[in-house]
């Protein structure tokens, strides 16, 4: 296992070095002007020396490796001091933001914190509702439970998440007045009532997403479920005068859930694309609202170091789905 992983990990090195590229050049050939957001009475040849000195004007390939040193060397050695305080090494230039001329990590830092706490919990919701459905369906198949879990699995994984956004904002929000329709990241929890606060304003968005993800990840465990209660094994387990609890919740559900991982972990950076609408919705200021600025504003470094973080955390998941298969079934071996 720990060669197999050590040989995973030195693959996604040329793999991200593509990916990066890829992003790098479509991004680039996007038509954006860090000097377009500057007020007009700014002369011609100020506006190229603000260029120049972004590097703007250079080959694609220079700036290219330019935005992949300071990626992949400087803004982690940046990022070490901040958390430790530690000088590591000389000050080096950033990536700098064309809207807010800011390091760019620094902006993501900022609204890391809130896409973690709303995609962490709705994630963490929707597999505690998903894997009870799905076993529950698949054990008690075409029962009236099965149903109604099948019609509510399809319905939240059909609908997108901007209109179940905004139908729960029109019903819970303006009908009922029972939660915020705006999610205010700069509250801060500090005794009982702000956290009963917090907890509403989390709610909603936490539940968009939750649905979402419960969907999806039900039906793949039911579909698990039922394909292995219909194996040998569970029939010898059953002969053996094993109860039906045992032969359900530890025989048939470990080997069941070997696939389901696979879709939890590669939907990670799934839910993090997903959160990018929800965030719009319920107007948190999270990474996923950075980037739809840095969209709308031609920020083409926001935009390339986002993107760049989403394809290394499908990659990363990727490799702990891998290996989570042989953790879970003994019969899988990589060496």
């Amino acid at each position: 296992m720990l060669t197999y992983t050590i040989r995973r990990l030195l693959l996604a090195i040329p793999t991200l070095l593509f990916i990066s590229f890829i992003i790098f050049l479509i991004v680039k050939l996007s038509p954006s002007d860090p000097t377009a957001g500057l007020p007009l009475t700014i002369p011609p040849e100020v506006r190229e020396q603000i260029r120049e000195s972004l590097g703007v004007n250079q080959p694609v390939f220079v700036q290219y490796f330019r935005w992949l040193q300071l990626m992949v060397w400087n803004e982690p050695l940046h990022l070490i001091e901040s958390w430790t305080g530690w000088q590591v090494g000389p000050e080096g230039p950033r990536i700098i933001s064309y809207q807010t001329r800011s390091p760019v990590m620094e902006l993501i830092m900022q609204r890391m914190p809130q896409t973690l706490w709303v995609v962490g919990i709705s994630y963490i919701v929707g597999i505690l509702i998903a894997l009870p459905i799905g076993i529950i369906s698949a054990y008690r198949q075409y029962s009236w439970f099965d149903q109604i879990g099948t019609f509510i699995s399809m319905l939240g994984f059909s609908v997108p998440t901007f209109f179940t956004g905004v139908l729960f904002i029109v019903i819970f929000a303006v009908n009922l007045g029972w939660f915020p329709s705006v999610y205010d990241t700069t509250h801060v929890v500090t005794d009982w009532d702000s956290f009963v606060v917090q907890l509403k304003q989390i709610i909603m968005p936490v539940m968009v997403l939750g649905l979402f993800n419960a969907s999806q990840i039900s039906r793949f465990m039911r579909a698990s479920m039922l394909d292995n209660l219909n194996q040998d094994y569970v029939r010898t387990a059953r002969a053996k005068g094993l109860t039906e609890k045992v032969v359900v919740l530890v025989h048939v559900l470990r080997n069941s859930l070997i696939p389901v991982v696979t879709v939890i972990a590669l939907n990670v950076p799934a839910v993090f694309g997903g959160a990018i609408i929800t965030e719009q919705v319920f107007k948190v200021n999270g990474i996923g609202q950075l980037l739809i600025i840095a969209i709308q504003s031609g920020d083409v470094p926001t935009v390339q170091t986002v993107s760049f973080i989403f394809a290394v955390l499908i990659v990363l998941f990727n490799l702990i789905a891998d290996v989570l298969y042989g953790v879970l079934d003994p019969r899988i071996r990589y060496d």
